[in-house]
């Protein structure tokens, strides 16, 4: 099963500095349907006007994967952790026992941003932060794990849960394979361009909720950048 989920129909709020849309129920917005895919809980898709940002808050037992789309994010957190995450690269923050961070747009420039939730295996873990560059040209024409729980992705930026986040880059007319698993659960979403899942459109900032498949394929129409979670069920 591939469901779409186009942009136009996600909800959200738009805060003026901040334009946040969600693809599962998230602060205001609720939807009984949409409460989560497996493990995975929260996509929200920010955009962040320049010198602006989430002041200090706290979060507890969720990793919290950030993939920059544009412009650059800031970091910063009560374990002395700082860092500045540009367009491209990821930071992942494990909450465990409690953390409590900020995340400001320095830039002069909008800043564009999915932040993905994903249920931890356990609770009350130490609290960690980590960020990472991943060159696009890595990625080129294949699934790269950015962020990941699993074995063998020794590459990826760690997160403790039975999960990981993909990206990849398609040329018109690319087309790349992803081994899911029917006890498994996808969620795709373009980052930017047009593809086919198996057939099933979608356009920019479009999910795809996919499950009950060994496999799938991507077709790019137009040059894409793909952001995709495999997790447990």
């Amino acid at each position: 099963m591939i469901e779409r989920r186009p942009f136009a129909e996600l909800g959200g709020a738009d805060h003026g500095w901040l334009d946040a849309k969600h693809h599962f129920s998230f602060a205001g917005y609720h939807d009984a349907a949409r409460m989560g895919w497996g493990a995975l809980r929260v996509w929200n898709d920010d955009t962040i006007a320049p010198g602006t940002g989430f002041p200090p808050h706290a979060h507890a037992d969720m990793e919290i994967i950030t993939y920059v789309r544009e412009g650059a994010i800031t970091h910063q957190d009560n374990l002395g952790n700082k860092g500045r995450t540009e367009a491209g690269d990821v930071q992942v923050m494990s909450a465990g026992s409690g953390i409590r961070h900020s995340e400001y747009n320095h830039e002069s420039v909008t800043t564009k941003i999915f932040q993905i939730w994903i249920i931890p295996d356990g609770r009350g873990q130490a609290p960690s932060w980590g960020a990472k560059p991943f060159p696009k040209g890595d990625r080129s024409g294949q699934f790269v794990a950015l962020a990941s729980g699993l074995p063998g992705d020794d590459d990826a930026l760690p997160i403790r849960t039975d999960a990981r986040v993909l990206g990849a880059t398609l040329k018109a007319g690319e087309s790349a394979e992803y081994r899911l698993g029917r006890d498994r659960r996808g969620y795709l979403v373009t980052a930017s361009g047009e593809v086919e899942i198996d057939g099933v459109p979608l356009a920019a900032r479009d999910g795809a909720a996919i499950r009950d498949v060994d496999s799938f394929r991507v077709t790019a129409r137009s040059d894409a950048e793909l952001v995709l979670v495999d997790s447990a069920p």
